[in-house]
Order: structure tokens, then C-alpha cells, then sequence
């Protein structure tokens, strides 16, 4: 028989499931400003329709299907022929991914990559949807995205009439995807060791020989693939990338045979599989001898800076979660969101999604001015160093904020059925290694400052934005983010001068400096915006939270007497946010 003080907590509980946004777009005040202010009033007010109606598509209809696709039973399986035995080496799907599928094209997501310049309203959506985690569609937008902007760089005009139309549709029953077919089991990051053959015909085409380890989207239509041609020399030089369509001419499936599925820990409604390529048609996409160039800087670049995004929308839902949850809660006689502990994991989700957005909107507009072809040299280096750092970092602290949320939910927050955080907890932990491990960033950006000096424009760059910032309710922390600055060049040159060995060994505490400081000018400046404008924000206050926790050199909570009044306030402003618009 259930009790009177069960039913309260069960309508408790259900208070709190109705108070939970409805629109995921218009209850993020900090994305409307964010966006407001790199796009310009005018150029926002023309998105802002658009990104109103996918927000509220993702906070109820999309969110739904995703929560039943990812039931025990409804994930994608192997379905390699059709009904009279025709190879088809197809993944079959829940009614709900064609569904999804359908919602997310109609956003423009993918056609606003036709022209150049919309990089950011194409960012602001995939940010809305990734507060549904992966989904089931999240990589399928990414690998595509990557395949669009390859083909429109160094595609030749045949490739690109024959591949690219297709790839910027909104309409899903129409359109084409794209897939990245990259690893290889011998090497996993250590893609010079990759051996997948390439056989020149003659005519222009190749034939794909050899397998591939993780390839994720594999119903795409169009494949981007890593291989070697004969004769090309080992490592990444000899490596050319090709597009390999699904189907021949005749319909058949072009040489291609799925081994199996992946069983991965996250991401479980996007099929990931073990690949064969036997005498696939392939074309060369660019020239031959830049084929890892090609793939770093247009394909994996762009996924790093979606991966990046992603996590960011990943962390807004989690701080959603744990925000609302805490004002709903009663434990000990009155709602836990008044309790300091909860406030503050509330408020360490707040700063961490905050500092995620601010550098990925600020990526995606340093890539809007250079596909226009208005980015400086100086411009280009920033993004070429931060697109690397965002996406190491974001995933780390993703990772981290979710396991916040999931704390401030107790017991509660361990279980799929109760709310999202489980599958988003899943979920990160796939995106923390996806388009690039830790590591192997991290090596990467110390090898670009080390061999190309990229780390004095990316200096410049950060002492440009504070440069900008003047209010005096900002003085404290823009002289902290300062000193930090100047601590990371000193450690940078430090690291320099030590052996090769002893560099790689701390090349994760030069990204580490390096992100947060990167992080904290750019919400010093979002902030410097807001106060220009009179706003009422919670940006200062965030801010100094970030500051303490990540640059502040020996700060100590116990020792500062505003504390207490901070990580209430932040947590409130949280609160507020998490009401349903």
C-alpha cells in the first residue's frame, strides 16, 4: 500500500518532470547572448525562428524517440540481405531514427554548409541537439559535415558534381550522408600505420583492398577512406583519402562487407562496425600525396570542433537535469537545492558548460571567417591550436559535469529509466576518444607551437581579449587570467627546452593551462558584452567560479568569504534557466 509521504515524493518527483524546459533554445539565455553577440542583432533575428522551432522539436518529440531508441532491444542489428537474399550490408533501425532523422535535416543543419558563412547557426543547432547526447544522428552530421567541406576544398569539379548536392539536402528521404572510415586495427591514432590498399585503374578510379576497424554511419552513402596507393612510401605521407560511393551504378553494393557490430559502451543507437573492402570503386578526393593533410585539417578538424559542441550541449542537459532536480528534492526537511553541497556541484556544471560554449561559438567563428576568406594568418594559427584544445577539453569536463549531475540525483541518478544522464554519462565516454584521444591532441598542439611558433599568435590572440575587457566588476579575475597567460608561455618554454621524452610527458598540463586560459578571456569578453549592455547576468559571478577552480593559484573555498553567496547565486541563476519556456 503506498504511503501518504510516498505519494508525495512520487508527485514530487513528477513537479519536477513538468518543470523541465519544453523549448531547450529559448530557456538558454547564454546561448541567445552568445549567439546575439557574434552574429549581430540582424543576423540573429533572421536564425532565431528557426533555432525557436528545433528547440522545442528537441526538448519533446526528439527527446522522446531518443530515450525509447536506446531501450534494451530497440538498438540498431546487422540486416546484411534483403528479403530475397540481394546483398544489401545494411544496419536496420527503430522506427524512431528515421523519425529523428526526418526533424533534424528540416532544421538545415546540413544545407547551411552550401554557401560559406553559417557555420555558427549550424553550431547553435547541433548544440541543441546534442542535449540528447549522440541520439543516433550526432556523428552522421559530423562525418557528413566533414565530407562537404573536404569536397568543397580540394574536391575536383567532376567530384564534386557527381557528391556534393546530395550531402547539403534537408530533405532526409532524399539526401545522402556521409561516413569516415579512417582506423585501422594495427594502428587505432597511429593512422601512418595504416594499410588499406589503393590500386590505380587508369581511369581515374581506385579499388579499395583491406579492412577497417571502427566505422561508424556505415548506411551512409558516401564514404571518406583512408588508403594507401601502391608504390606511395609508409606513414602518413603515402596516405590518400578517397570518396567511395555505397552503391555501383547498377545498384549493387560497391565492395564492401560489414563484419560485424561494434557493442560499445556509448553511442548505442549510432551503429559502429568492423569493415572489409574487397575491389571497392574509390575516387581520389584531392591530390594523393595530401591525403593526410586533407583529412586533419577538413575532415577531422570539423568533427573535432562538432565533437566540442556536442559535449557542450551534452553538459547544458546535464546541468538542466541536476538544476531542476535540486529544486524539486526534498531530503532533510527542506529541498536539497538549498543545501551547499548541491549548490555547488550545480554550480560546477553551470561554469563548465559555459566556458565549453564560449570557445566553441567562438571556433565556429573564427571557420565562419575563414571560409569567407576574411581570417587573418594570426586568426587561422588560433584555430588551428584552440580546435584541438576545445575538443580535448570539453570532453574531459563533459565527462565530469555529467558525473556532477548524476551526484546531485543520488541513487536516482543511476538509473536509465529515471532520466538522460546515464545515456549522456555513456555517451561521453565515446566522445572523449572519438576524432582524436587525449593525447594524441595534446602532443599535437605542442608539436605545432614547438615546430610553427603557433602559440605566439594564439597568445596574442587570448591578450587581445582581455584587452577588451575594462568593467571593474571583471578586474580581479581578467588579472588573474593574465598572470595565468603569462604562467603558460613560461611552462610552454620550460617544456621546450627538456628532452623528447620528458616533453610528451607533460604536454597534457600545457594543454590543460592553455584551454582554461583560453576559456576564461573568452567569457571575460562575453561578459565585457553583457555589462556594455545592461543585461542582467550571472556571467561575472560564473566566471570567478571558473577562475577559482581552474587558474587562481592556490585558492582555497575556505578562505574566500564569498563563497558561500557565489555558488547560490550561480546555482539559482541555474535554476531559473532550468524553468520551462
Amino acid at each position: 500500500m503506498t504511503t501518504d509521504a510516498a505519494a508525495q515524493g512520487r508527485a514530487d518527483l513528477a513537479v519536477w518532470e513538468a518543470s523541465k524546459p519544453v523549448n531547450f533554445f529559448t530557456a538558454d539565455a547564454n546561448l541567445q547572448s552568445v549567439l546575439r553577440r557574434i552574429l549581430g542583432d540582424a543576423a540573429y533575428v533572421r536564425t532565431e525562428a528557426n533555432l525557436t522551432r528545433f528547440g522545442g522539436q528537441v526538448a519533446t518529440a526528439l527527446d522522446q524517440w531518443a530515450r525509447e531508441e536506446d531501450l534494451i532491444g530497440n538498438h540498431p542489428r546487422l540486416d546484411r540481405y534483403d528479403g530475397i537474399g540481394r546483398r544489401t550490408e545494411q544496419v536496420a533501425f527503430h522506427p524512431n531514427h528515421e523519425r529523428a532523422g526526418a526533424l533534424i535535416w528540416a532544421s538545415d543543419m546540413l544545407a547551411l554548409q552550401a554557401e560559406p558563412g553559417h557555420i555558427v547557426e549550424q553550431m547553435a543547432l547541433f548544440y541543441l541537439l546534442s542535449h540528447n547526447g549522440e541520439g543516433g544522428h550526432c556523428c552522421s552530421i559530423a562525418c557528413t559535415a566533414g565530407l562537404i567541406r573536404a569536397l568543397q576544398t580540394v574536391g575536383s569539379e567532376s567530384l564534386k558534381a557527381r557528391f556534393l548536392a546530395p550531402l547539403v539536402g534537408s530533405n532526409f528521404d532524399t539526401m545522402q550522408h556521409g561516413a569516415q572510415f579512417l582506423t585501422e586495427i594495427q594502428g587505432g591514432s597511429d593512422v601512418g600505420a595504416n594499410a588499406l590498399r589503393a590500386a590505380d585503374q587508369g581511369d581515374g578510379t581506385f579499388r579499395l583492398t583491406g579492412e577497417k576497424w571502427f566505422c561508424s554511419n556505415v548506411n551512409a552513402d558516401q564514404f571518406l577512406v583512408m588508403g594507401r596507393p601502391e608504390g606511395a612510401s609508409s606513414g602518413t605521407r603515402g596516405l590518400a583519402v578517397f570518396v567511395v560511393p555505397r552503391l555501383l551504378d547498377d545498384g549493387s553494393t560497391n565492395g564492401f562487407f560489414i563484419r560485424r557490430l561494434k557493442d560499445k559502451l556509448g553511442t548505442r543507437t549510432l551503429a559502429s562496425v568492423e569493415l572489409d573492402f574487397d575491389g571497392a570503386v574509390a575516387y581520389p578526393l584531392g591530390p594523393l600525396d595530401q591525403g593526410f593533410k586533407t583529412t586533419v585539417e577538413l575532415v577531422l578538424n570539423t568533427s573535432r570542433l562538432l565533437n566540442a559542441v556536442s559535449c557542450a550541449g551534452v553538459m547544458r542537459r546535464a546541468a538542466i537535469e541536476a538544476a531542476s532536480y535540486a529544486a524539486h528534492r526534498t531530503a532533510f526537511g527542506q529541498v536539497i537545492g538549498a543545501y551547499p553541497l548541491v549548490q555547488e556541484a550545480v554550480a560546477d556544471c553551470v561554469s563548465e558548460y559555459t566556458a565549453a560554449t564560449a570557445s566553441g561559438f567562438a571556433l565556429a567563428a573564427l571557420l565562419d571567417l575563414m571560409e569567407t576568406g576574411r581570417a587573418s594568418e594570426d586568426q587561422q594559427a588560433v584555430y588551428r591550436v584552440l580546435v584541438n584544445l576545445n575538443k580535448y577539453a570539453t570532453s574531459v569536463r563533459g565527462s565530469h559535469v555529467v558525473h556532477r549531475a548524476i551526484e546531485v540525483l543520488g541513487g536516482n541518478g543511476a538509473i536509465e529509466s529515471f532520466s538522460v544522464l546515464p545515456r549522456l554519462y555513456r555517451d561521453m565516454v565515446v566522445l572523449e576518444s572519438w576524432e582524436g584521444t587525449h593525447n594524441v591532441l595534446c602532443l599535437q598542439v605542442q608539436r605545432d607551437m614547438q615546430r610553427y611558433g603557433l602559440h605566439k599568435p594564439f597568445l596574442r590572440w587570448m591578450g587581445e581579449r582581455l584587452d577588451s575587457v575594462t568593467a571593474p566588476a571583471l578586474a580581479q579575475e581578467r588579472a588573474v587570467v593574465a598572470s595565468a597567460v603569462e604562467r603558460g608561455a613560461d611552462l610552454l618554454a620550460r617544456i621546450t627546452a627538456l628532452s623528447r621524452t620528458a616533453q610528451q610527458a607533460h604536454a597534457r598540463r600545457l594543454a590543460d593551462i592553455l584551454t582554461d586560459c583560453a576559456q576564461a578571456a573568452l567569457l571575460l569578453e562575453e561578459a565585457q558584452w553583457e555589462l556594455d549592455r545592461g543585461l542582467a547576468t550571472a556571467k561575472p559571478q560564473i566566471i570567478a567560479h571558473f577562475v577559482n577552480a581552474h587558474l587562481r593559484p592556490g585558492y582555497d573555498p575556505l578562505d574566500d568569504p564569498g563563497y558561500l553567496d557565489r555558488i547560490r547565486f550561480v546555482s539559482e541563476a541555474a535554476l531559473r534557466d532550468a524553468d520551462p519556456v
